[in-house]
C-alpha cells in the first residue's frame, strides 16, 4: 500500500523546511534507511530518511522550494500502485507545483484535473526562465513582511544582484534581491501592504512571458494587490464577484452606492465623497479606475433646496478652532510593534512573574566610574557596570541564567546578556554574548555600536538571537523603580532605576547618599524568591565594591 511522506519537524523552533537537495527520482527503489532528501530547517541542513523499501511515485516538492511541517513531500510504494486517490484525500492541490521531471505513465488526458494543468503550466513556465520572488524568512519571529519601499517597477530590467525591494520586519528593514535576470513581470504586494512569509511578492522573467498560470494557484497573499495589470485578474475590479465582499454607503439621496473594498479605501485616503462618483460597473458599482479618474469639478452642484441647511451651518464653521475639537491620527501596526504586542503578552499571561527589588549604595560605583575613565580608552557609563555585575553574579547563580523550554529547563554555562534598545518603532534587544569574560571597555564599545546600528535598522537576525538574561535600564530617563516583562524563553530580566540623591543612614548618622533600586522579574517556573534573591545579593556586593568587577 502507498505511503505518505510528510515533512518531519526536525528541531523544536521549525515551522517549514526547505526541500535542499533530493537523492532520489520517480522510479527509484529505496531501502529502509535510504537517504531520500537533504532539508534545511532554521537550524541546520538535515537528512531525511526513508523508513520504507518501496519505490518512489510521486515527489510534491522542488528542491529549493519551501513546506510547511506535515505537508506531503512524496509518496512511496509499489511500482506501478495508484496512488492519486491517497493524494486526493490528502488534499494536495494546494501544495507545491510537481517538478518538471515527474511523469505519471499510468495517468491520461482525462484524467488530468485542473489543478494538475495549474501545476504543470507553473513547471513550464520555470523551464522558460521565469523566477517566482516570495518574502522571505528575515529573522526567527518573522511571520510576514512589509515592503517598505520598491526599487524597481513592472517592465524593469533585473539583474542577479539587483535590489528590488526594502522589507520592514519586526526587528529592522532589509533588503530583499530578486537572484534573477529578465524583466519584472508582476509585482504583487503594493508599498506599505503586507505579505505573509513565503507568499508571491514578484515574478520576474522574460518579458512579455504570460504567468497567469502562477497567478491563478492564488498563492498572491490576501493582502496583496497587484500594482500592474497583469494577465490575472483584479479581485476588486471583477464585478461579478462583488455582492460577497461589497460594503455599501448611503448616497446622496438616501440610496446605496455600491463600491468595491479598494474602490472605498482609495477614496476614503484621498478624501473623496463616493456619492458624487459615478460607477462604471454592473449596477452603476464603483470600481478603482472611477475614483482614480474623478474630478471634484464634475461634482453635483448644490440645489436651492440644500442652500438653507448651508447656511445654518456656516456659523458652526465660524467658531474657533481652540475651543475644542476632536481629532486623531492613526497609524498601521508596525511588524516590530506586532512582535513586541505578541511575544510579551504570551509571556505575561503564560510565565507566572514575581518581583524582586533591591536598593543598592551607588557611592562606591560613582566614585570607581570616575577613576576608570581617567584611563579607559572609551567612556565608561553606568549601564556597562550593571551589565559587567549581572554577567558575574550569573555565572555564581546559574539557576538564574536558565531559559524555560517548556518540558525541560536548560541551565546555561555562558553568559549572554540581552540589552534592550529603544529604538523609534519600539524595541529591540542586542545580545553581548560571553559578557562575564569581556573587560567595561569592550563592552561598553559593543554595547555602543549596538544602540547605533539599532537606531539605523542596522541589525541582523544574529545579534539579536541567542540571550539568557535581559537588562533594561530606564535610569537615563529619570525612572526611580519599574517593572519588566521577561523576554522568553529567558527565565529572568532585570530592571534598572536611576540614580537618586537621598538621604542615608550611615555609621549611625544622615548623610546624603546616592541609591539605585533595581527589580528582578523571575519565571517562578524557572526561578525561586530564594534563588532571584542570592543573585540580587552578590549584584549588590559587587556594585557596592567595584573594584570586585576587575578580578
Amino acid at each position: 500500500m502507498a505511503e505518505v511522506v510528510r515533512m518531519p519537524k526536525m528541531s523544536d523552533t521549525m515551522t517549514e523546511g526547505v526541500m535542499a537537495k533530493w537523492h532520489v527520482k520517480v522510479g527509484d527503489k529505496i531501502k529502509s534507511g535510504d537517504v531520500m532528501a537533504e532539508v534545511e530547517t532554521d537550524k541546520a541542513t538535515m537528512d531525511l530518511e526513508s523508513y520504507w523499501d518501496a519505490t518512489v511515485l510521486y515527489i510534491g516538492v522542488e528542491e529549493g522550494k519551501a513546506v510547511p511541517i506535515d505537508a506531503v513531500i512524496a509518496v512511496v510504494g509499489k511500482e506501478g500502485e495508484d496512488y492519486k486517490a491517497l493524494l486526493e484525500a490528502e488534499n494536495t492541490t494546494a501544495a507545491p507545483a510537481t517538478p518538471a521531471d515527474q511523469k505519471d505513465t499510468a495517468a491520461t488526458p482525462a484524467e488530468s484535473t485542473p489543478a494538475a494543468a495549474s501545476a504543470s503550466s507553473a513547471a513550464d513556465l520555470e523551464k522558460l526562465g521565469v523566477t517566482v520572488v516570495r518574502m522571505p524568512l528575515l529573522s526567527d519571529t518573522m511571520t510576514e513582511g512589509v515592503i517598505a519601499e520598491w526599487h524597481k517597477k513592472v517592465g524593469d530590467k533585473v539583474k542577479e544582484d539587483d535590489i528590488l525591494a526594502d522589507v520592514e520586519t519586526d526587528k529592522a528593514t532589509m533588503e530583499v534581491m530578486g537572484y534573477a535576470e529578465g524583466t519584472l513581470l508582476h509585482i504583487g504586494v503594493e508599498k506599505g501592504q503586507a505579505a505573509k512569509v513565503n507568499g508571491i511578492i514578484a515574478i520576474v522573467g522574460p518579458e512579455g512571458t504570460d504567468i497567469s498560470g502562477i497567478l491563478s494557484q492564488g498563492d498572491v497573499p490576501a493582502a496583496a494587490a497587484p500594482a500592474q495589470n497583469t494577465a490575472a485578474p483584479v479581485a476588486e475590479e471583477n464585478a461579478a464577484a462583488a455582492p460577497a465582499a461589497e460594503k455599501e454607503a448611503l448616497s446622496a439621496d438616501g440610496g446605496r452606492v455600491k463600491a468595491s473594498p479598494l474602490a472605498k479605501r482609495i477614496a476614503k485616503e484621498k478624501g473623496i465623497d463616493l456619492a458624487q462618483v459615478a460607477g462604471s460597473a454592473d449596477g452603476g458599482r464603483i470600481i478603482k479606475k472611477d475614483i482614480e479618474n474623478f474630478k471634484p469639478a464634475a461634482a453635483p452642484v448644490a440645489t436651492a433646496a440644500s442652500a438653507p441647511a448651508a447656511a445654518a451651518e456656516k456659523p458652526a464653521a465660524q467658531i474657533p478652532q481652540y475651543i475644542g475639537v476632536e481629532k486623531f491620527t492613526e497609524k498601521p501596526v508596525t511588524q516590530m510593534r506586532k512582535v513586541i504586542a505578541k511575544r510579551l503578552a504570551e509571556s505575561l499571561f503564560t510565565a507566572p512573574h514575581f518581583y524582586l527589588t533591591m536598593s543598592i549604595d551607588m557611592d562606591g560605583a560613582i566614585a570607581a566610574r570616575k577613576k576608570i575613565n581617567e584611563y579607559a580608552p572609551v567612556k565608561i557609563s553606568f549601564n556597562d557596570m550593571v551589565l559587567k555585575a549581572a554577567a558575574i553574579a550569573l555565572k555564581q547563580h546559574p539557576n538564574v541564567n536558565s531559559s524555560w523550554l517548556g518540558d525541560k529547563i536548560r541551565y546555561n554555562e555562558h553568559v549572554n546578556i540581552g540589552v534592550a534598545v529603544a529604538v523609534e518603532d519600539g524595541l529591540l534587544v542586542p545580545v553581548v554574548r560571553f559578557a562575564d569574560g569581556k573587560s567595561l571597555s569592550h563592552i561598553s564599545a559593543e554595547v555602543k555600536d549596538f544602540a547605533q546600528r539599532a537606531k539605523a535598522k542596522k541589525l541582523q537576525p544574529s545579534d539579536w538571537e541567542g540571550s539568557t538574561f535581559t537588562i533594561s535600564n530606564l535610569g537615563m530617563f529619570g525612572i526611580d523603580e519599574f517593572t519588566a516583562i521577561i523576554n522568553p524563553p529567558d527565565a529572568c530580566i532585570l530592571a534598572i532605576g536611576g540614580i537618586s540623591q537621598v538621604p542615608v543612614v550611615k555609621n549611625g548618622a544622615v548623610v546624603p547618599g546616592n541609591v539605585m533600586k533595581v527589580t528582578l522579574s523571575c519565571d517562578h517556573r524557572a526561578v525561586d524568591g530564594a534563588t532571584g534573591s542570592a543573585f540580587l545579593q552578590t549584584f549588590k556586593a559587587l556594585l557596592e565594591e567595584p573594584v570586585r568587577l576587575l578580578v
